[in-house]
């Protein structure tokens, strides 16, 4: 049994990995639901100081990946269209993951920007550019969040 929920917690891990890639996964929530099933039934249970503080960890990498893109596309000049825009590209570009996300969120904030901002190429771009740094930022913070998890859960589940 306790075998079993090792490979769980790993795949659990893992999967946080790629969910933090891709939007269709709570990355970092499947990673701290591997941590969950080490502190229920593990060989050697995660302390609960340890679980508590990596579950606020993956709330505030939640929130923090929300804020980011945003922050990004305002201090490079973005308007409340180049948001979303972006959001809107992100979404759509969801079929051709990740390739599709990233250039769907850059692309729909820069046309976003272009049209409904009144904004000329070049600033459009700029916003665009910021777009693209953001989600490439809260992209990153998720994946080393759920990368440190799955270190946990391996020094926990050996």
């Amino acid at each position: 049994m306790e075998t079993l929920i090792v490979i769980l917690a790993i795949l659990a891990g893992v999967t946080g990995i790629a969910g933090s890639i891709l939007p269709a996964l709570p990355g970092t929530s499947f990673s701290w639901i591997g941590l969950f099933l080490l502190y229920m039934w593990g060989p050697v249970p995660v302390p609960v100081k340890v679980l508590i503080i990596w579950g606020i960890v993956v709330i505030a990498v939640s929130v923090v990946d929300y804020i980011v893109p945003m922050f990004f596309t305002k201090a490079t000049g973005g308007s409340k269209y180049a948001e979303r825009g972006a959001m809107i590209g992100l979404v759509a570009g969801i079929v051709l993951t990740p390739v599709g996300m990233i250039l769907g969120s850059f692309l729909g904030a820069f046309f976003a920007e272009l049209y409904w901002g009144g904004k000329d190429r070049r600033a459009a771009l700029k916003a665009a550019l910021g777009s693209f740094v953001g989600f490439i930022a809260g992209t990153g913070i998720k994946t080393i969040a759920s990368s440190l998890i799955l270190w946990q859960i391996v020094v926990y589940a050996f």
